[in-house]
């Protein structure tokens, strides 16, 4: 089996907002790799960090702690012009409105072109026109829509919009945050089959960020879950589902609504309570608690979690 290549490496990421008495730390401590070709998933509550987390890699965020690379390179803190071009090339972000992540008075044309503008990627306006052409295409959208304005569409065909402007850089990495949340359930199938398809055609590699679980399952390889901007698990899609280990992750599945009523009538919600832990005597670290499978737990939890794994 040919070793995985690292795209993107997160080490030990803190983001802070504010300053001095009104500090608030939004992300603590974050570790994770995303490696080329994969979907990896962020999930977690509204507030827990995802976005701020998606926007950091982007720079949109400043990183106070930690640092972000990219195939090796250091793109957070303070980089070169040539570094900025290569972020902005290279890494893309399909946001989660999509009536607020377009603006209402450009043409489709220009929004999709947006991009192409900035840094001067194609030679003539006639080869520009091809580009966004293909790029409607790609997302099933006709191309003659370039001359009309968002309003004019529906929320998924907005959403298509924003991943063809996303398309037209012909990024390595694409931050999908939550990028369903906003559109109506008949249009989601769609839009995440689009993502799927788009992938396998390109090549993509994706951080797919997200609060509803069954979604992550279908599309991710491997999930991270995160809780007050601290990663508390992470493992492969199905090993994560099968044998959730963290309290927080088992009420997070817990909470997923069956499909079959009988089973949903009796399915037990777990609450998470944080006082379960006990890190005041005994400080929880990350710890690979089976091949590729992360968690954080201090001693105590440690020792539980592998006899959980034994049994099962």
């Amino acid at each position: 089996m040919p070793e995985k290549k690292k795209l993107l490496e997160v080490k030990d990421l803190k983001v802070v907002f504010g300053s001095g008495k009104k500090a608030f730390t939004a992300i603590d401590g974050v570790s994770f790799d995303i490696y080329e070709g994969e979907t990896f998933g962020l999930v977690g509550e509204s507030g827990s960090g995802k976005t701020t987390i998606g926007r950091a890699i982007i720079r949109i965020n400043e990183a106070a702690g930690g640092e972000i690379l990219y195939q090796g390179e250091r793109i957070s803190g303070k980089i070169s012009k040539e570094m900025d071009r290569k972020v902005i090339e290279n890494i893309q972000m399909i946001f989660q409105d999509p009536m607020a992540s377009l603006n209402e008075r450009a043409k489709v044309d220009y929004i999709v072109s947006e991009g192409l503008y900035n840094l001067h990627k194609f030679k003539s306006e006639a080869e520009r026109k091809e580009i966004v052409s293909k790029a409607l295409l790609d997302v099933g959208l006709l191309p003659e829509f370039a001359s009309r304005f968002p309003h004019e569409f529906s929320g998924g065909q907005r959403q298509r919009i924003g991943i063809a402007r996303a398309l037209v850089m012909e990024p390595k990495l694409i931050i999908a945050d939550e990028p369903i949340s906003a559109l109506d359930v008949s249009i989601r199938a769609q839009v995440l089959n689009l993502l799927s398809e788009l992938q396998k055609k390109k090549g993509f590699t994706y951080l797919f960020i997200a609060h509803d679980l069954s979604i992550v399952r279908f599309i991710s390889d491997r999930v991270a879950v995160i809780h007050k901007g601290k990663i508390v698990e992470l493992a492969e899609t199905e090993k994560l589902y099968s044998h959730p280990l963290h309290p927080y992750t088992r009420a997070l599945l817990s909470a997923i609504p069956q499909p079959d009523p009988l089973t949903e009538r009796v399915k037990k919600v777990e609450v998470y309570d944080p006082s379960c832990h006990h890190y005041e005597t005994d400080k929880p670290r990350w710890i690979e608690i089976e091949e590729g499978h992360f968690v954080l737990a201090n001693q105590e939890e440690e020792e539980k979690y592998q006899e959980v794994l034994r049994r099962s």
